[in-house]
């Protein structure tokens, strides 16, 4: 692939949006309706947010891990907390439960988690680092609390993202074996089949982790283990990718008035590296799916 290829990719320089050190930035959400860039510091247990167009930054904060969340009805979030789903007040912080889960180890937490085309919320588990077969787990959860298990035997769950068409769901293992993974999707129902294998474990180019689709189908991967997010074409050809001033990026997310900004989280770097952390930004030439919102099914 060549450097020109691969370049092009990114229409002008990368920059940094948010340049601070979090200890696992992560879940980037973009609020159109508010110009507002969420993500969160999953171990802090903080969800942070950034109005572009003033630069006031916003932090609510919890008194455990946030795994993951999205936007749900006006003014609150849907929020993945160790065992358990929520709805979180923005203005207030106050949470209701939605539902509840119990993992098979006690050391496991939601991972993870994106609002779908359906208007249910779409979650994982980690089992990283404890003994015995992975017992992680891709759930469904929906506005009423009905909880479905529709994939296990993961270690962290990740890379959860949709086509346009809301017919492909994607999810990745960024641990254990460290697969790409693609399901038929149907967005009436959730119901999922059709399993394959999209990419297999690839040091060279980096283990997958958060991702994000653009309206052309294709499917922008964070590598962490090499500073870089990957494009990847529906039947999995690795197409380009763009390096990034992050030591370890985590999760892309595409925002912006015309949804062609894609703003990019990243891990704890290190001693080492200092100034390699925060939340950056890069211009592509193809807009991103638009988000959803928590019991707001895509076709309404």
């Amino acid at each position: 692939m060549s450097e020109t290829a691969r370049e092009q990719l990114a229409l002008g320089p990368v920059t940094f949006l948010v340049r601070e050190r979090f200890g696992v930035g992560e879940s980037p959400v973009w609020d159109a309706a508010q110009n507002r860039l969420w993500w969160c510091d999953i171990e802090a247990g903080v969800i942070h947010a950034l109005s572009l167009g003033d630069g006031t930054r916003q932090a609510l904060r919890f008194d455990e891990p946030v795994g993951s969340f999205g936007l749900a009805g006006p003014g609150q979030l849907v929020v993945a907390f160790r065992r358990t789903i929520e709805l979180v007040d923005i203005a207030t912080g106050t949470r209701t439960l939605i539902a509840a889960v119990e993992h098979a180890k006690p050391n496991m937490r939601f991972n993870d988690g994106k609002v779908g085309p359906d208007g249910a919320f779409y979650v994982g588990s980690m089992d990283f680092g404890s003994p015995g077969e992975p017992e992680g787990r891709l759930y469904r959860v929906t506005p009423t609390g009905e909880v479905s298990v529709l994939a296990s035997g993961v270690t962290i769950t990740n890379g959860l993202a949709w086509n346009q068409e809301a017919t492909t769901l994607y999810h990745s293992d960024s641990r254990g074996q460290m697969w790409v993974d693609a399901w038929d999707f149907d967005a009436g129902t959730g119901h999922i089949a059709n399993r394959r294998r999209l990419r297999d474990r690839d040091e060279a180019n980096g283990r997958a982790d958060g991702a994000a689709c653009d309206m052309d189908g294709f499917y922008w991967s964070a590598a962490p283990s090499r500073s870089r997010i990957n494009r990847i074409a529906p039947d999995g050809t690795l197409t380009g990718w763009v390096d990034l001033p992050l030591a370890h990026p985590t999760m892309p997310c595409f925002g912006g008035e015309d949804m062609r900004t894609i703003f990019v989280t990243s891990l704890n770097s290190g001693r080492d590296t200092e100034g390699r952390d925060g939340v950056v930004q890069f211009r592509v030439a193809v807009p991103g799916v638009p988000v959803c919102r928590f019991g707001v099914p895509q076709q309404a």
